[in-house]
């Protein structure tokens, strides 16, 4: 299980202890698990600014649509949605990830750093991914244990958090899916994958406090609309990202419901730039227009 973050507020921590400057994390050695990477040598990518997944929202510009591929502003990550659950994550040293990573990124011709592939569903994963992608995270196991990641890349960490999906007998099947969370430019991003259930006080904990959240608002092949929108507010987000919405009926009742609490942007764009200084100072859905669909 992933180390717990501080933000979480049901933890008996003092929020200044939560606050207070952290040491720089330690050299990750030699890899003893699979997915477990280290940084790569000094002077090739910047270090990554430590994240402990607790930013607060400030009152600053909101956020503004940028163009992926674009030259990036420093200490900044610009978000594409590609379309479904797949989203791409490029950084300003230039740091390329994608998210339930099926094979095909539309447009974007670019070779991934990293891919996460939360659920072996059809529509989240691949099993031929280009074998020249330095790191394939799948968020399951093929002998159904916990799926460990903590990928540190320098300017970007990539870790993970297990849940359990429904299988199509009506079961259970334990530690199927994977909420990744992407540490970089200060930030938690956070990818909520094929959500069955709402995470656990334990696990609640080991993902922290997320700045984003990209989360899926389909309304049953996950969980219900009502069952969702108690998740994110759990996470307190200051940028929610829908996705996994097929016909767009269930994303309009999430924005109905959701509309009352947080602000709605609809940018028509698929690309969003934003950085530890540039979170809304209040908390908004930003709907993506999907750059790409199969």
């Amino acid at each position: 299980m992933p180390r717990a973050r501080c933000p979480v507020l049901t933890l008996a921590l003092p929020i200044a202890l939560c606050l207070a400057p952290h040491a720089a994390p330690a050299q990750v050695g030699t890899p003893t698990l699979p997915g477990i990477g280290t940084a790569p040598e000094a002077g090739v990518r910047p270090a990554r600014i430590p994240s402990h997944c607790i930013a607060l929202a400030r009152d600053i510009e909101r956020v503004m649509p940028a163009k992926f591929g674009d030259p990036l502003v420093a200490d900044s990550v610009r978000i594409r949605f590609v379309g479904h659950a797949t989203f791409a994550l490029e950084t300003s040293g230039g740091l390329f990830a994608a998210t339930d990573f099926t094979g095909n990124l539309g447009p974007i011709s670019k070779r991934p750093d990293v891919v996460t592939m939360n659920n072996a569903h059809g529509t989240h994963w691949t099993d031929r991914p280009d074998p020249e992608i330095p790191h394939v995270l799948r968020g399951w196991t093929e002998d159904g244990s916990a799926a460990e990641h903590e990928l540190d890349l320098g300017e970007m960490l990539v870790r993970n958090v297990t849940t359990d999906v429904r299988d199509w007998s009506g079961g259970v099947r334990k530690d199927g899916n994977s909420i990744f969370i992407f540490e970089v430019a200060g930030l938690c991003i956070g990818h909520l994958g094929h959500l069955h259930h709402e995470p656990d006080a334990l696990q609640y904990a080991s993902i922290g406090r997320l700045d984003v959240v990209m989360v899926p608002v389909d309304g049953g092949y996950t969980m219900a609309v009502p069952e969702m929108e108690k998740v994110i507010r759990r996470l307190r987000s200051s940028v929610v990202l829908p996705m996994h919405w097929f016909s767009g009926a269930s994303l309009e009742t999430f924005l109905a419901d959701m509309g009352r609490d947080f602000d709605v942007q609809r940018p028509e764009a698929p690309d969003l730039e934003l950085s530890l200084h540039t979170l809304p100072d209040r908390p908004t859905i930003i709907v993506l227009r999907p750059s790409w669909e199969p």
